[in-house]
């Protein structure tokens, strides 16, 4: 179920803040349309840190399968929110490490055994460093994967190497998916199963060509469909995530500019990198 393409999907929103159900609806009918494999929702990209609850219930509704971003940095408030968000219909839970308060990593270990404890679906780790100042390490996660109900885990940390030792030391089963798009290509290669991906917001169909090229072993075609995106998976990190992803959706006619503090719009000096980008992945002409 957790392979290929998955997105990390924006929320868009009004000029007010309100998230634009009009454009939710749009979003979705494009990634249904386009290949993609299923989407998070209320993750780091749909700007979690500013959703409230019941916006996130109103929007765990689509066709694809649906992943829901679920964790906190209080324990507690993760138990309490995986048993509610058990009770809609989605596929599983996807559950960052808790920032800032950096736990060490038994306490990663008790946190996670908490949320799957109370969890009745799926639930996806997910590892990300660069913005929670901790890093869950593989020895950890072997450890997890052992807990009822931890099927697999989202890593961010861009090295290869991370993702073999994730794949040697969990069981046979257990889903190692990439989070970085730059080095989704190699993480495959790897050994990962696919990759939540911020590119595939703007490219869907060409990040799913891509990674089910990197799944079949077609080496040759994986690395042409991923240089044309190459420019792609930087620019999109040019600011701070989702900030130009946002952007370039905008730009393209599928949300509004709408976007929550304490994030503001695209800095002006950026834009023209960002539409070479999307020129050379085919998206403007």
């Amino acid at each position: 179920m957790f392979a290929g393409s998955l997105v990390a999907i924006v929320t868009p929103m009004r000029a007010d803040g309100a998230i634009d159900f009009e454009a939710w609806t749009r979003l979705l009918e494009f990634h249904v349309a386009n290949g993609t494999d299923g989407i998070v929702v209320g993750g780091t990209t749909g700007e979690s840190a500013t959703l409230r609850d019941a916006e996130l219930r109103q929007l765990l509704r689509g066709q694809l399968i649906v992943i829901a971003g679920a964790g906190t940095s209080s324990t507690a408030a993760t138990v309490e929110r995986v048993a509610w968000l058990s009770e809609l219909p989605i596929d599983a839970l996807l559950l960052v490490t808790p920032a800032y308060n950096r736990p060490p990593q038994e306490g990663l270990y008790q946190h996670f055994a908490a949320a799957a404890a109370a969890a009745r679906k799926p639930l996806l780790l997910y590892n990300v460093p660069a913005r929670t100042a901790i890093d869950m390490k593989p020895a950890t996660v072997a450890r997890l994967a052992q807990v009822a109900g931890i099927v697999g885990i989202k890593e961010a940390v861009a090295e290869t190497e991370r993702v073999r030792e994730l794949v040697a030391r969990c069981p046979p089963g257990f889903v190692v998916l990439s989070g970085d798009d730059a080095t989704a290509r190699a993480a495959v290669a790897a050994g990962a199963r696919g990759v939540i991906s911020v590119t595939a917001n703007v490219a869907p169909r060409a990040m799913s060509q891509m990674l089910a090229a990197a799944l079949r072993g077609d080496a040759e075609r994986a690395v042409e469909l991923d240089a044309a995106l190459s420019a792609l998976h930087r620019e999109l990190f040019v600011e701070t995530n989702p900030i130009p992803v946002k952007w370039l959706l905008a730009h393209m006619g599928l949300i509004g500019p709408g976007i929550r503090l304490p994030l503001t719009p695209l800095a002006a000096e950026h834009a023209a990198g960002l539409l070479a980008a999307a020129r050379a992945a085919g998206l403007l002409a």
